[in-house]
């Protein structure tokens, strides 16, 4: 059975307000989901005046609920199924060489967590695959059975911020001496039972952490949005501007420093009177504190608790 693709937008309204929609413009959403952010975008564009939205998603199921849900604008719609890492690619086959806006939404759709046989939630018995684009050859089943107790220790300790990340290693690997680790609620029992019982009773879901850094490092999440960031912003006209929206600290940090030094280039000393290397401010970041959601929103969608949008704009 199919679960429908139904993800509520985070930040919907700033977002919007973030992008300052021309009539005229052209938008890309890189992470294209369900088109719930889109549809909007889209909703205000006129395609007489060469308004565009151009829809990146890896994810085929996305891709086929995007096509449907965008219907109503495919006269100024183009959905291409690729990642967001390909960007400057996609553009240059369609003709395209700047743009007025970029939107990433880097959560994972409730769409991906619901299906249950995708093996991205710990709450469902499925094979651990948890990869966004079935073309990927590294799956979770590769990643849980056959990285090393340092490169499992070094993930969860750093993708997923776990402080039993070395007991979590140890356990996963004293389990798959005896046989492979196959499903999520299998690997689910045994990052619970390396959490000592006090802590478990407090917090979240034990596995929660380990199954967000096992998921980080079969996308290469972090990789590919630090590479990404300054083609992205190069990719802006004057103006343009580019809205991230992150759900996990470590992906916040690299926005936050990459358009801090994206507004301020300059190498020099602090104390030369004037800059004598030459490199200059590609535009400004808009939001000097990260947009949060409201508490309304929070309370509405509890995948929303995390998130942070940080907005610049081209010079």
């Amino acid at each position: 059975m199919s679960v429908e693709f139904h993800h509520k937008s985070v930040l919907l309204n700033e977002v919007i307000e973030g992008l300052d929609i021309k009539a005229n413009g052209i938008y890309v959403d890189g992470t294209l989901g369900g088109a719930g952010h889109s549809s909007v975008i889209a909703s205000k564009l006129d395609p007489a005046q060469g308004g565009r939205l151009i829809g990146i998603d890896q994810d085929e199921a996305a891709i086929e609920a995007a096509t449907e849900r965008l219907k109503p604008f495919s006269d100024r719609v183009t959905i291409v199924r690729s990642n967001y890492c390909n960007m400057k690619q996609v553009l240059d086959e369609l003709g395209i060489d700047k743009v007025d806006g970029i939107l990433l939404d880097l959560g994972v759709s409730s769409y991906q967590l619901d299906t249950a046989s995708r093996g991205f939630s710990y709450m469902e018995d499925a094979p651990l695959d948890m990869r966004m684009d079935d073309r990927n050859p590294l799956s979770a089943y590769t990643v849980v059975n056959e990285y090393s107790e340092m490169e499992l220790f070094r993930m969860i300790r750093d993708y997923g911020e776990d402080k039993f990340a070395k007991n979590i290693a140890k356990h996963i690997c004293m389990e798959r001496a005896e046989h492979p680790i196959e499903t999520t609620l299998q690997l689910a029992e045994i990052v619970k039972e390396s959490i000592p019982m006090k802590i478990r009773k407090n917090g979240g879901h034990p596995a929660k952490r380990t199954f967000q850094a096992i998921r980080i490092e079969v996308n290469k999440e972090l990789d590919v949005l630090e590479s990404t960031l300054d083609t992205m912003i190069e990719l802006l006209a004057p103006g343009g501007r580019l809205n991230i929206i992150t759900f996990h600290s470590l992906e916040d940090r690299i926005v936050k420093v990459d358009f801090k030094r994206n507004e301020n280039p300059c190498t020099c000393p602090p104390e030369f009177p004037v800059c004598v290397c030459g490199k200059k401010s590609k535009g400004k970041v808009i939001t000097r504190k990260p947009i949060l959601p409201s508490d309304e929103e929070m309370e509405e969608n509890s995948r929303s608790k995390s998130a942070k949008l940080r907005i610049f704009e081209r010079v």
